[in-house]
């Protein structure tokens, strides 16, 4: 994929299809260690160890609209590609943590792309699912947690256009305070 961002989505809607009713995801960016780390962790009803095992073969599926399963073992390659790391830990019943390190300033690192429509997309799409987001460069860093957001709107839609129009700007205002004006 073209953007990190679409890598991610595709991540997390797995999280989404394990049945998840907390998506944690976490963008971090360390410029002195030169990485970009995301995580994806999910309460999600986790995987076997036989699944865990193949889970980076490309023609290994859970689906059964199609014989492979490019999705996971894609991110793991656009992460050691960059002389980063990739792993992934699950248990059935518990949950399921994806963990990739990309070499920020290598040449064939994609870039992260519009994350905050990827963050969007997640939580107005999956309303009845709850995420923790964290994004954070060096030593500045803002969360959005739905949790707190519901608990604010005291049964009101999180999908409400006004309530959408609030977290899409949310994201935006943080992002670039915390991004001060670089590029990933």
């Amino acid at each position: 994929m073209t953007e990190l961002s679409l890598n991610i989505l595709d991540i997390a809607q797995n999280s989404v299809k394990a049945q998840a009713k907390l998506i944690e995801l976490a963008v971090e960016v360390d410029t002195a260690a030169d990485t970009l780390t995301v995580l994806i962790k999910d309460d999600g009803c986790g995987m076997s160890a036989e699944q865990l095992e193949r889970v980076t073969d490309p023609f290994f599926t859970t689906r059964d609209t199609r014989s492979v399963g490019l999705g996971v073992p894609f991110y793991k390659d656009a992460a050691e590609s960059t002389g980063g790391s990739f792993e992934i830990t699950s248990e059935l019943g518990v949950g399921t943590q994806v963990t990739a390190v990309f070499g920020l300033s290598h040449i064939d690192r994609a870039p992260l792309g519009d994350i905050n429509a990827t963050v969007e997309m997640l939580v107005f799409y999956n309303t009845h699912i709850d995420f923790n987001y964290r994004y954070k460069v060096d030593d500045a860093e803002f969360t959005l947690d739905t949790q707190e957001i519901k608990e604010l709107l005291e049964g009101a839609p999180i999908d409400a256009p006004d309530v959408k129009a609030f977290i899409s700007e949310f994201l935006k205002e943080n992002e670039a305070e915390v991004r001060k004006e670089k590029i990933f």
